[in-house]
């Protein structure tokens, strides 16, 4: 890898740099890049897209809002997602692309499989199920064949759920066997929105459960074991002690990251799987009623055509303005935050996990900025770095990872920690 990597001109190509999402990753690959050197020199990087001016136009934002105008000067490629030819020229000019052009399920797969075929290493946001699994099971083997890691869901999905189990592991002294999480969400007096990319991706994913559950079926994955007392599961709606708020379960990825990730731990290193299970905290009880009310309204709609059409041309209206196609404004930004507190059990170093209940229980939180704008391109940006400088750290073959499964021996949450991604113990108790 580091040899093929000091061979390219570009250590880090942002591909899709124009989208809404991407000119904040711009932005934080920009930040970065001032304080990282690659095999002692500065940290080479380009960004991609169909549209040169719209490209332009990014660098001199980002050069504006950040006060570097050498920004403006930072190298340009053109390439098409309907373009293999412009997309493999690309991937053979990068060590590690960032691919920030969703939905994935339409967009994704062309660019995996340019970078599996010419040795570029590939990092996506993605929070889709269907994407992340089905390039799992179409080109694992070939990535492996070529040395190359294609690691999904490295934005806020799934980056602090999958790094929070290990870390919530890795700071018990004994077995960690089951770990619940509960994300909140905070924003201030100007509310919150997020653009309406991310409720296209979900739309799509409601509406096409009956081909996840296909490709899974077509897995063919045998169950893993259960270590310890098995996790109850909660109801669609309750109260939670834990947080003192009605919860309910996490529509995201997470738990499906999660899951891959201690599969792969498990078959791969011997390590024992954690359960998981992931909830959202949404207030009182009228919080509860309105989001009932918006779901069942949500989920009709996205199983007809009809409907589908409808949701996308007005985000704004049916998601009650939490998403719009303007996105957020800098006050929305700056004033959200999140926080995902894990609620684990296990047992003490020395003790059969088979025998008798748990006897050691700790709490830790990921916490961190605005999810999508800003937690996220740190995350994937983080990530990329990751894969380039720490080679020796990340599994021996390369493959199709989550980013649990990829970085599990790496110093990833240490730059989280440091880059605004905040990974705490709150408490550890034994029984």
């Amino acid at each position: 890898m580091a040899t093929r990597a000091s061979k390219r001109p570009y250590q880090i190509v942002i591909f899709g740099a124009s989208g809404f999402t991407g000119q904040f990753v711009v932005e934080e690959v920009a930040r970065v890049a001032d304080g990282e050197e690659y095999r002692g020199q500065e940290l080479r990087w380009a960004v991609a897209g169909r549209s040169k001016k719209k490209l332009e136009e990014v660098l001199e934002w980002a050069a504006e809002r950040m006060g570097k105008p050498q920004l403006k000067s930072i190298d340009i490629l053109i390439c098409d997602i309907n373009d293999d030819p412009s997309l493999a020229e690309m991937c053979k000019k990068a060590s590690v692309v960032l691919d920030c052009v969703g939905p994935y399920r339409f967009f994704g797969e062309p660019v995996v499989k340019a970078c599996v075929e010419n040795g570029a290493h590939f990092v996506d946001i993605s929070g889709e199920p269907q994407f992340l699994e089905s390039m799992w099971l179409k080109y694992d083997r070939q990535a492996a064949d070529n040395g190359v890691y294609i690691v999904g869901s490295s934005g806020f999905d799934s980056i602090p759920a999958d790094l929070g189990v290990l870390f919530t592991r890795n700071s018990i002294q004994g077995t960690l066997t089951a770990v619940e999480s509960f994300l909140s969400f905070k924003h201030g007096p100007s509310g919150v929105c997020i653009h309406d990319g991310t409720w296209q991706s979900a739309i799509h994913g409601i509406a096409d459960q009956g081909n996840l559950r296909k490709l899974r079926r077509k897995l063919a994955l045998k169950p893993l074991p259960v270590v310890g007392q098995k996790l109850k599961r909660r109801g669609p709606v309750f109260y939670s002690n834990e947080v003192q708020q009605y919860a309910v379960p996490f529509p995201g990825s997470d738990a499906a990251v999660v899951k891959r990730t201690q599969r792969h731990l498990y078959e791969n290193l011997q390590e024992t799987p954690v359960q998981y299970a992931a909830y959202v905290a949404v207030g009182g009880i009228l919080s509860v009623i309105q989001l009932m009310f918006a779901g069942f309204f949500f989920v009709l709609f996205t199983k007809f055509s009809f409907g589908r059409k409808l949701l996308i041309k007005y985000p704004k209206f049916f998601s009650f303005g939490y998403f719009s196609k303007e996105g957020p404004t800098q006050q929305q930004m700056e004033e959200s935050s999140f926080s995902m507190t894990f609620f684990g059990e296990g047992y003490s170093r020395g003790l059969d996990p088979q025998q008798g209940k748990p006897n050691v229980k700790i709490c830790t939180q990921v916490s961190g900025p605005e999810v999508a704008y800003v937690a996220t391109p740190i995350a994937m940006v983080q990530a990329g770095v990751t894969l380039l400088k720490e080679p020796e750290s990340l599994p021996k073959n390369g493959g199709v990872f989550t980013p649990g499964a990829a970085f599990s021996k790496t110093k990833l949450i240490e730059r989280l920690n440091k880059a605004g991604i905040h990974f705490t113990v709150l408490s550890k108790m034994d029984a």
